[in-house]
């Protein structure tokens, strides 16, 4: 179906190859999904299959890239639009609608699909990605998570033989990831739908993958996903898991492992993790029965919560339970309807913007809302400025993330996770009492999420109170003091992370699924107690 022939890429002249002597072959109705670092050329392979390289992106080209037969140099990507689907890491981008359904009716209408048809399509996709009660919605009403679910039903619509995705989980809580993946491998199965999916969340994609392609700086190796993890440096917890307790095979799902376990459940039976930090730091924040209304539209309902410095908070739930929108109230973005909030004592509505850029930082899921400039070295030197830091702080900050960017690469030609790490970066230089990140490990591989769990670890030690709104459960299990749970934009549950993740199928991390009801988290807390141990 797909045919890479010493492909290569790179945006601009003298500049490293993004991808250099790529020979792969996709085969028809296999779901296979690419893994490496960031950086490393995920989304160059991707674009690369919709045609979108070369057309629209300049750059320099080597060898071909084949889809059902057309070659990318000669066919656009008008001429694929019926074969190829695309799903990038930002779904807003794509859309030219303002309402759910219409959007989803969009692509067809430009294919000729007749109004009967399109009917029919529109009630499968709707019903595949659960998006029936949100057809008439306004798209920007949506939650992250839900807008890409329309982005993917609208692309799924148009009946494409192959279908692309972009870090497709990113945004979406568990159990939506859960059921957008099992709907797309009943596509594969049932209908001979190739998907190919760049995802750096492993732990959700691997049991649904045929084959793994891994692209490294010593090249690109294919094959079965338990073979692919054998000498992969990136690696989900759970074979990170297999690796401590010597399982072989190497297991990539909970069914797997949980049939291993015995031993490992035996040797740490004596051994206990490490209890929870204590809470010494004063109030940073705190919300006295605030309530929130979009409209007629609750998002957030008598929710009371305080937040101390020192401590690093998990909130999580569903898509649309009103996590982004606390983390808008406590930025100061927008006003409770009800109630009192305060940060540092002021409300942040009503505070100065350099009053507030010390006080409150917040990382929104869109980071490049935060970039303007044009290269990354413009905007660390912006950053200095405006927050009246030394020259170099914010690249320091860069650096401390283990980020390699060019300095003089322009932000919109970085990938979702090197934006994220900009701009993480231009908040974090800024050193406020309150950093708020929306989604912060969306588009980092694993190694880039543990330097991101080490500085944030770090700047909870110097008595920073951080409040993380995540769907990755591994992040809240690693580094998570507290985690809170919203429903309806109500609070449902909340208290010390271990407790709370446990009692939450749905929100508990892969090692507490695999050696439940025993009350390990993390792949890291179990190495150092076995360490401790022997």
């Amino acid at each position: 179906m797909i045919r890479f022939s010493s492909f290569g890429f790179r945006y601009e002249p003298n500049s490293p190859w993004i991808v250099r002597d790529l020979d792969v072959e996709v085969l028809d109705g296999e779901l296979l999904v690419v893994i490496g670092p960031t950086g490393s050329g995920k989304s160059t392979v991707l674009r690369a299959i919709d045609g979108l390289i070369p057309h629209f992106s300049g750059g320099e080209m080597l060898g071909d890239v084949t889809i059902a037969g057309y070659s990318i140099r000669e066919a656009t990507p008008t001429d694929l639009a019926g074969i190829v689907g695309y799903v990038g890491q930002n779904p807003v981008q794509s859309f030219v609608t303002d309402r759910v359904e219409d959007e989803i009716a969009y692509a067809m209408e430009n294919l000729g699909i007749t109004a009967v048809t399109m009917r029919r399509r529109v009630e499968d996709v709707l019903d595949v990605l659960n998006l029936h009660e949100v057809r008439n919605e306004q798209l920007r009403s949506l939650s992250g998570g839900q807008q890409q679910r329309v982005a993917i039903a609208a692309v799924l619509a148009a009946s494409p033989r192959v279908l692309v995705l972009d870090e497709p989980t990113s945004a979406l809580d568990p159990g939506s990831a859960e059921e957008v993946l099992s709907a797309l491998t009943r596509l594969v199965h049932d209908v001979g739908l190739t998907v190919v999916i760049a995802e750096h969340r492993l732990e959700r994609v691997l049991p649904f993958a045929d084959r793994v392609m891994a692209l490294t700086p010593e090249g690109v190796t294919l094959g079965r996903p338990a073979d692919i993890m054998e000498h992969s440096r990136i690696a989900p917890p759970i074979v990170e898991l297999g690796r401590i307790a010597q399982w072989k095979p190497l297991p990539v799902s909970v069914r797997e492992a949980r049939r291993m376990a015995g031993p490992l459940v035996e040797r740490l039976a004596p051994l206990r993790p490490p209890p929870a930090l204590a809470v010494t730091g004063s109030t940073v924040a705190t919300m006295n029965v605030v309530s929130l209304r979009y409209g007629q539209t609750p998002a957030l309902v008598d929710v009371s919560w305080d937040l101390a410095g020192g401590t690093i908070t998990a909130l999580m739930g569903r898509n649309g339970s009103g996590k982004t929108s606390l983390l808008n109230l406590l930025s100061g973005m927008r006003a409770p309807s009800t109630g009192t909030l305060l940060v540092d004592g002021h409300d942040p509505k009503s505070m100065k913007a350099s009053e507030r850029i010390a006080s409150v930082g917040l990382v929104p899921q869109d980071p490049g809302t935060l970039l303007y400039c044009q290269s990354v070295a413009q905007e660390c030197e912006t950053a200095d400025r405006e927050h009246g830091l030394a020259a170099g702080s914010t690249w320091a900050e860069l650096e401390k993330l283990d980020a390699i960017l060019e300095a003089s690469r322009h932000p919109r030609d970085l990938s979702e996770g090197q934006r994220l790490q900009l701009a993480l970066a231009v908040v974090l230089a800024a050193r406020p009492d309150l950093l708020l990140l929306d989604e912060p490990t969306r588009g980092l591989d694993y190694e880039a999420k543990w330097s991101l769990c080490c500085q944030l670890t770090g700047l909870r030690d110097q008595g920073v109170a951080i409040l993380l709104s995540t769907h990755d459960v591994e992040l809240a299990a690693s580094i998570a003091d507290h985690t809170v749970v919203l429903a309806g934009g109500e609070i449902i549950a909340g208290g010390e992370t271990r407790d709370v993740v446990r009692q939450t199928p749905a929100f508990a991390p892969q090692v507490s699924k695999v050696l439940s009801p025993e009350p390990w988290l993390s792949v890291h807390e179990i190495r150092a107690a076995l360490e401790a141990s022997s």
